[in-house]
């Protein structure tokens, strides 16, 4: 609650530090928050889906919890920021019990300080879908883990209604239940349960087809609307390299800011294998993939941030002193740099 407050002061703030010649007033302190992706969010929570302005592209889940929300606040806004703070305190919690699981309480703690000021964390407190994703990617595993699949099976077809990245769930279920096997050498009909998670892909395959008549129209649609098709993740790569080439803003924020993102997520991949449970693994794995397989890399930094099993390797890693402070002041200085820059309307991923 902290990390919030903050966040949105600096935002507030911001505006007579850079030279601008108001502040927003108390009126307009939530106001700033309505940023790029939120105003699809909003459109589809208010009119529906329509299959000409791009928000076919976007899942149902959280425009739906906001018209929700909205019908007792009044405000779409402040219902997605209100899902929103709610989801990512849970996701904090989730991720506690979680990694408690298998490292001492200490690493747990850690796991959760670096996730809530991960340069991208920002999105955990907007009108985003970033953290209601976390919150029931996170309680999906959790439920794996303690072996209430009928739960982990429910909670993932949400996740993936959510997000399409909920897809990564279940190959990572299935690594688990794997796992479990191992260990006892007993089968457990209960596992069947991870068949329930594409129900929520189905749902949004659904809604694609009584928009637009094709269930796959989502795929034109990010083509068109966000000039984003599947290709090899050398493709993208090298796009970004190329943003070297363009306005000083554009090279840093859609070229080595990207760029630098893919590099840290394929080496938490690499070392994900080494030192964590597969299901971490496998999540990791997937997760990279699916955002990087683009001929071009949009948003990256945002992506990261789902992918949890980086804050345990960052915890482990912050056992050592050195480590744990150049996490620390490398996280909160692009976290204050990123949001405020999204405050402000311009492009922070």
């Amino acid at each position: 609650m902290a990390i919030k407050l903050l966040l949105f002061l600096v935002g507030v703030k911001s505006y007579p530090m850079f030279g601008d010649r108001y502040e927003p007033s108390p009126q307009q302190w939530l106001q700033i928050w309505d940023q790029w992706d939120f105003g699809y969010y909003q459109k589809i929570a208010e009119f529906g889906y329509s299959g000409e302005d791009g928000s076919i592209a976007f899942y149902p889940l959280f425009p739906w919890l906001i018209r929700l929300v909205a019908s007792i606040s009044g405000s779409y806004l402040a219902a997605a920021l209100i899902i929103s703070g709610i989801a990512c305190v849970v996701a904090a919690i989730l991720l506690r019990r979680l990694v408690q699981l298998d490292y001492p309480a200490s690493v747990a703690m850690r796991s959760v300080w670096f996730f809530l000021i991960f340069p991208t964390a920002y999105f955990l407190h907007v009108g985003y879908s970033e953290s209601l994703f976390l919150a029931l990617a996170l309680a999906s595993v959790l439920a794996s883990r303690i072996e209430r699949w009928w739960l982990a099976g429910l909670l993932g077809a949400f996740c993936w209604m959510t997000r399409g990245t909920g897809a990564i769930l279940v190959p990572a279920l299935a690594i688990e239940a794997t796992q479990q096997y191992c260990i006892t050498r007993r089968w457990k009909w209960r596992w069947l349960w991870i068949a329930v998670v594409p129900l929520g892909f189905a749902v949004y395959l659904l809604i694609n087809w009584h928009v637009s008549g094709d269930a796959l129209a989502f795929l034109q649609t990010r083509k068109i609307s966000f000039k984003q098709s599947l290709a090899l993740p050398s493709v993208g790569i090298r796009h970004a390299v190329s943003a070297h080439y363009l306005t000083p803003n554009e090279a840093e924020m859609v070229g080595a800011q990207e760029l630098q993102f893919v590099a840290l997520g394929f080496v938490c991949m690499i070392i994900s294998w080494i030192r964590l449970r597969p299901v971490y693994a496998v999540w990791m794995t997937g997760t990279w993939l699916l955002f990087t397989a683009v001929n071009f890399l949009q948003s990256v930094p945002r992506y990261t941030l789902t992918m949890f099993p980086i804050f345990i390797l960052f915890a482990l890693l912050g056992r050592n002193r050195f480590w744990f402070g150049a996490l620390t002041v490398w996280s909160l200085l692009f976290f204050a740099l990123f949001a405020v820059l999204f405050a402000r309307g311009e492009w922070a991923f």
